[in-house]
Formats: structure tokens, sequence, C-alpha cells
């Protein structure tokens, strides 16, 4: 059973994944601030989103509900790494391979939105990949 939030996969992944963010933002031309803020804004958001759905999980929707926003910004996420690949060429390669990275990871969450029943089980028997 599921005790933290700590515990699911997809808000560990999250969190790891953020410093790849910070990394390649960083070294984006500084008229694309605003870019660089966008992308760690959202990227932030995932865990940031899981966790205030977890809290709340005792209402099995309500839980859902923020899996879904974390969805939500995860794709806003691969929005902007395409973005920074069309703005900043010489990123092109990292950039995609993060989204590609970011694609898994809303995968991964839809997977835990579809199969999370209340009090922490899920549907399926394989956990692991959740």
């Amino acid at each position: 059973m599921i005790k933290d939030v700590s515990d699911l996969e997809v808000y560990q992944e999250a969190l790891r994944l953020l410093p790849e963010i910070y990394s390649l933002s960083r070294r984006l031309a500084k008229s694309e601030y605003d870019l660089v803020l966008q992308v760690r804004r959202a990227g932030k958001s995932i865990a940031a989103n899981i966790a205030e759905g977890f809290a709340k999980r005792s209402s099995e929707k309500e839980f859902k509900r923020f899996l879904k926003i974390a969805i939500g910004s995860s794709d806003e996420v691969i929005t902007h790494l395409r973005m920074i690949a069309i703005v900043q060429p010489n990123l092109s390669f990292e950039a995609k391979r993060l989204a590609d990275k970011y694609k898994v990871l809303s995968k991964r969450i839809n997977s835990l939105c579809s199969h999370w029943q209340s009090g922490g089980t899920f549907r399926s028997s394989d956990t692991q990949t959740v």
C-alpha cells in the first residue's frame, strides 16, 4: 500500500527530471527568459499537483483531477521543450531527448489515474509500472 506521496514512482520521476529542466534552461539565450520561467514552472507543477492530489486521495475523484492537471503540466513541458528546439537549434537534441522522457512520464501518470482506486490500491496487478 502507498503510504506517502514519495512512494509513487511518478512523483519520484517528476522530481528526478527537474534538474534536467534546470540544466537545459540555464543554457537558453537571455532573450528567452520567459521560456526559462515557463518550462521551470511547468516542470515543478507536475510533482506539486501529484502531491496535492495525494493529500486529497480519500476522494478518488479529487486525486484523479490533480493527476490530470499533472498530465497537463507534463504536456506543457513537452511543448516548451519543442519550442526550445526551435528557437535554439543547438539545444534541439537535448530538448527532444528530455521531451521523450516527459512523454513517458505523462503516460505513466495517465496509467496511475486509470488504475487508482480509493484507499491506495490499484486495479492492475502491476504496480511497478506506475
